[in-house]
C-alpha cells in the first residue's frame, strides 16, 4: 500500500508533463489500483507489492510513450 501512496504522487504531478485528459486517466487507473490492493490486502498480500510496481512502471512507459508520440507529431 506504501509503494501505491508512492505512486500517486508520481500519478498526480504528470499534470507537469500531460494533457489534463492523461492525467484524469491516469489517477482513475489509480484509483482502480488502490481498490485492487484494498481487495488483495488479506488474501495476497504479497501481490501489492508487485501491483506498485506495475504502478510505477506503467507511469514511467506512458509518460516516454506520450514524449516520443508528441515529439514524433510535431
Amino acid at each position: 500500500m506504501g509503494g501505491l501512496a508512492c505512486a500517486f504522487f508520481l500519478y498526480a504531478a504528470s499534470g507537469l508533463l500531460a494533457p489534463w485528459w492523461v492525467v484524469v486517466v491516469l489517477l482513475v487507473l489509480w484509483v482502480f489500483m488502490l481498490l485492487l490492493a484494498i481487495l488483495w490486502w488479506t488474501p495476497h498480500p504479497r501481490r501489492l507489492v508487485w501491483l506498485a510496481v506495475f504502478s510505477v512502471v506503467f507511469w514511467f512507459v506512458t509518460m516516454v510513450a506520450g514524449g516520443i508520440f508528441l515529439d514524433w507529431t510535431a
